[in-house]
């Protein structure tokens, strides 16, 4: 299966300029499936609700949608998308994963970061996985990264791939993405941005830096920091079926979950 991430520079709330840039790095490459990152129809820094539903969308009522899933039709690449999301007076900052024959799953994400919290609802999909060409795949979004439970539970649900939209301003995720490949045994594919917004009294820059790794936590395609790249690697996604360290060490038959009560509980 060829997988890959597609690293650019989302123009803030330039929509239709961001899905016409989209459109011709997914033309530039032979895939099975691509990663974009967070918000990556819209930009990232929005300084109120009001702003955020000037480009949010309904799924799969909106024009963003149709666009993307004509695409994925045309070039046969499953494409997941990181994109505001609009539901009933509310908002999500949701990740749509299309494939080419219509199909298409939401997750909305279920950690939001920092000034996230002001404008966005948290997700209500829970987590889940989704199959396609014989590979389960699931989503998480950015800051979902430093929730180690939230990969586990798609990892027990059978994911192969763990597609990870991020727009990353701190420097740990790419190096924890490696750990949750290790600790799951399945692919990850961290799609993540570059450049910066400086909006209001808040400036981020992000970290670009998107990356593949695989079941043993081996950081099989990588990007630079400030350029857009969009890459694919040829994986086996059986690989991750494969939970032994050892010929007596499993991974999953070993796990004790009798003693991780609090794991579940409010703290």
């Amino acid at each position: 299966m060829k997988v890959g991430f597609v690293q650019f520079y989302p123009i803030f709330g330039k929509v239709k300029k961001n899905l016409e840039r989209m459109a011709e790095l997914v033309r530039s490459v032979d895939a099975d499936l691509l990663v974009f990152p967070e918000l990556a129809t819209s930009g990232y820094l929005f300084l109120d609700e009001t702003e955020l539903g000037s480009v949010a969308e309904p799924i799969p009522r909106g024009s963003s949608f149709k666009f993307l899933s004509d695409l994925a039709k045309e070039t046969e690449t499953a494409l997941i998308v990181g994109m505001p999301e609009a539901v009933k007076g509310v908002y999500y900052n949701s990740a749509v994963s299309i494939l080419p024959d219509g199909q298409f799953y939401i997750y909305r994400k279920a950690h939001l970061f920092d000034n996230e919290k002001r404008i966005f609802k948290p997700g209500d999909t829970g987590f889940y996985v989704f199959e396609y060409k014989g590979a389960k795949i699931g989503v998480i979004i950015c800051y979902d990264w430093a929730f180690p439970e939230a990969t586990r539970v798609l990892a027990l649900l059978g994911a192969h791939i763990i597609a990870h939209p991020a727009n990353l301003v701190l420097p740990y995720a790419q190096r924890v993405m490696r750990a949750r490949s290790i600790e799951n045994r399945v692919f990850t594919i961290t799609a993540n941005r570059i450049g910066a917004e400086d909006r209001g009294e808040m400036k981020l820059e992000f970290t670009g830096m998107s990356q593949v790794t695989d079941t043993k936590g081996n950081v099989i395609l990588s990007a630079e920091r400030d350029s857009e790249s969009v890459k694919v690697v040829e994986i086996d996604p059986a690989d991750a079926e494969d939970k032994k360290f050892t010929p007596l060490t499993d991974i999953f038959e070993d796990r004790r979950p009798e003693l991780y009560n609090l794991l579940t509980k409010k703290f």
